[in-house]
């Protein structure tokens, strides 16, 4: 059991405070601070606190598979870890993206190698071959927008804004089926010329003014997120798209789980994030990054859903809430240290013989091994080997962890 160190991504959307402070570090920081990167990912690994020094936690994995990764999982996904956690905080919106299925990122990478598609190039779409199935919790007060909405809601809204310029789209949603319906309507507006964009965005966005402005409450956050999103992106065709997916408030220790297929984008907040270890995002607007149209609409699933069926169901166990996911790289929990949990040793419940990560979100907390112990605060890290568990708690104050381990 070591200390783990986090690797920081810098992107543009990112806080100059917020991982910073989770962390214990000076404020601002030079860059906006996106990501906090806590797994084994080729690209940017998280480092191991041992008595040598750091050490890559990829390396850690490659000098004692078995011990680090345990048999079973080993068995099942080979000598890699199978997933990635993060933290993640977004001050702006990130851009509208979905995630390949494990067949698509399969194909998808394995085109681009064929075709020499440089790794690095920005015009990638597969830097590997998995899927990434995801699952966020917020750790602050979080929104985004998940999933294409039914058809008729949708209808609802757009009737709302009462632009005439919307109505020969309110006729192609009302003419099909929910997925025929959306699917139509969202080829439409990602493939318009952009003269067209240039007249149908800004009458959107005088609509949600104005509906705003009458004091109509029931899409008066739709409406607010599409002038947000209007002023940041002037005449981007995912001001439009922002419109069929649904709106979400996340509070903390609320979740969504993100399958592939599924059209979203995080607005604000900060939330903790855990996926099967890839990087691969097809990107569908706000965003100056490439946008690949056609591979967008290979990947995307237009079966409409709700915001009740993106968050995932869960269970407790002793100071364990358990976040139910059918994936399988990854396993995710929130352990509560409080009331009768405080000031002696408690048990964590073991799922299995599988390497785990633990964050600290709140107050502090001993974790204790067969190999010894650590003491992590908020914003620590600890990577527990599978030959290192099960493992045991103890703290003084309320205190929160999170723990990824390898799915059921």
């Amino acid at each position: 059991m070591e200390l783990l160190r986090g690797a920081i991504r810098t992107y543009a959307w990112g806080s100059r405070t917020a991982i910073a402070e989770f962390t214990g570090r000076a404020v601002p920081t030079t860059h906006p601070e996106a990501e906090l990167w806590l797994g084994a990912h080729p690209g940017d690994p998280a480092w191991l606190h041992t008595a040598d020094g750091e050490v890559s936690l990829l390396d850690g994995l490659a000098a004692d598979p078995e011990g680090q990764l345990g048999a079973v999982a080993r068995a099942r996904f080979g000598d890699a870890l199978p997933f990635l956690m993060k933290v993640l905080a977004a001050d702006e919106p990130l851009s509208l993206q979905a995630h390949p299925s494990a067949a698509q990122a399969v194909e998808g990478f394995e085109r681009e190698e064929r075709l020499g598609v440089p790794i690095t190039s920005p015009i990638r779409n597969y830097r590997d071959s998995s899927h990434k199935p995801e699952l966020l919790v917020a750790l602050q007060p979080f929104e985004a927008l998940a999933g294409f909405r039914p058809a008729a809601r949708t209808v609802e809204l757009l009737q709302a804004l009462a632009v005439s310029d919307l109505d020969p789209f309110i006729d192609l949603l009302h003419g099909q089926s929910d997925a025929d319906g959306l699917r139509a309507l969202f080829t439409t507006w990602i493939t318009a010329p952009q003269p067209d964009l240039d007249v149908l965005v800004p009458a959107v966005l005088d609509g949600a003014i104005h509906y705003v402005s009458s004091g109509a409450t029931e899409f008066a956050a739709e409406a607010k997120t599409v002038l947000e999103l209007g002023e940041r992106y002037p005449g981007d065709a995912g001001v439009l798209a922002a419109l069929l997916l649904n709106r979400i408030n996340l509070a903390p220790g609320e979740a969504l789980f993100l399958p592939a297929g599924n059209l979203h984008t995080y607005l604000r907040g900060i939330g903790l994030e855990v996926m099967a270890n890839s990087d691969n995002v097809l990107r569908g607007g706000l965003t100056p990054k490439h946008v690949d149209v056609p591979e967008l609409l290979r990947v995307l699933d237009f079966t409409p859903t709700t915001e009740d069926a993106l968050r995932p169901a869960t269970y407790c166990d002793g100071l364990e809430r358990s976040y139910d996911t059918p994936a399988e790289e990854f396993a995710v929990s929130m352990l509560s240290l409080d009331g009768d949990h405080l000031g002696h040793e408690v048990d964590a419940p073991c799922r299995h013989d599988g390497p785990q990560i633990l964050l600290c979100t709140e107050g502090s907390a001993t974790v204790h091994g067969k190999s010894g112990a650590l003491t992590l605060h908020r914003g620590m890290a600890a990577w527990v080997g599978a030959d290192d568990g099960p493992i045991r708690l103890v703290a003084a104050r309320p205190s929160t962890l999170f723990r990824a381990t390898v799915g059921l």
